[in-house]
């Protein structure tokens, strides 16, 4: 039923996913509906905005002119009614539950431990779960609904991803073989990574995608993984300061890059899953990284 000229929920869900997805099992699968009624919600839409929003062919689906306009008009009004109702319902119940929040190496879960005993305190009622994610992990753990949260190397970009404030800055470094020609040097300038191999995870970084260009990905690689191929003499990796702190190995050295800028970490989470949980763990995270050290 339209009311008011206004497509029903199911549509608008339907489109939106479909925009996101291009491809209608994967759209069925999220919405945990038949491909057959996905499809036929789409044409429904179709009739009622009077264009088509799709091109389908045998082998893809896209975004017409005009499904490529009403996503840029529908898509934020959705999120901020979804996040609307969702500030209602949690009003109503209090900040209860779960949250589960995850974060890719060492130094992350320390910092996520200090924000849950403080976010514990002040809701005694809701309950941290922490999970490891490793870095190809994020963005579908995000959008399938996996964790709430996540803490990640900033930008982070994603359809209808929200950051929240940066809690750490720190220093780029190089982690190379221990018998690297670069471990001599008291620092490393950016420019000289296009005469090297260099190893990269999976998640964006728009500094290395300037300066290594040519990096070689991995996508399923983990932290431990990246860091024992730099040590095997594979590549050199670039790293955050933390990383020497947590991570020291004899087969490595860490070399600070001298014209870098300093990566910057925060939290992460999908606008329609704003929840009480999230901004209140949000609200905690920023005030212990204002606490004096």
């Amino acid at each position: 039923m339209v009311v008011n000229g206004a497509p029903e929920r199911r549509e608008v869900e339907s489109f939106l996913t479909l925009a996101e997805e291009l491809h209608f099992g994967r759209t069925a699968e999220r919405l945990h509906v038949s491909t057959a009624q996905v499809s036929q919600t789409i044409r429904k839409l179709e009739r009622h905005v009077g264009v088509p929003l799709f091109a389908r062919t045998s082998r893809r689906v896209e975004l017409t002119p005009a499904g490529r306009r009403l996503l840029a008009d529908l898509g934020p009004a959705w999120s901020a009614v979804e996040a609307a109702f969702g500030k209602a319902i949690e009003a109503g119940r209090g900040v209860t539950g779960t949250l589960r929040v995850a974060f890719g190496d060492a130094a992350g879960g320390q910092l996520l431990a200090g924000v849950a005993e403080l976010f514990r305190r002040r809701q005694p009622g809701c309950r941290v779960e922490f999970r490891e994610v490793r870095p190809a992990e994020v963005l579908p753990w995000l959008r399938d609904g996996e964790v709430d949260v996540v803490l990640a190397g900033l930008p982070l970009d994603g359809p209808g991803l929200v950051t929240g404030p940066v809690l750490v800055r720190e220093l780029r470094f190089l982690a190379v073989a221990a018998g690297h020609p670069f471990a001599r040097r008291e620092s490393v300038p950016a420019a000289d990574l296009a005469r090297v191999t260099v190893l990269r995870c999976a998640l964006p970084d728009p500094w290395l995608d300037e300066h290594a260009p040519a990096a070689v990905t991995r996508p399923a690689a983990g932290l431990q993984e990246l860091l024992t191929s730099a040590g095997a003499g594979e590549g050199v990796l670039p790293v955050g300061a933390h990383i020497r702190r947590y991570y020291p190995r004899p087969d490595l050295a860490y070399v600070p890059f001298g014209d870098a800028p300093r990566l910057e970490w925060g939290l992460v989470w999908r606008a329609d899953a704003t929840t009480a949980r999230v901004r209140a763990f949000t609200e905690a995270a920023a005030e212990l990284v204002r606490e004096p050290a």
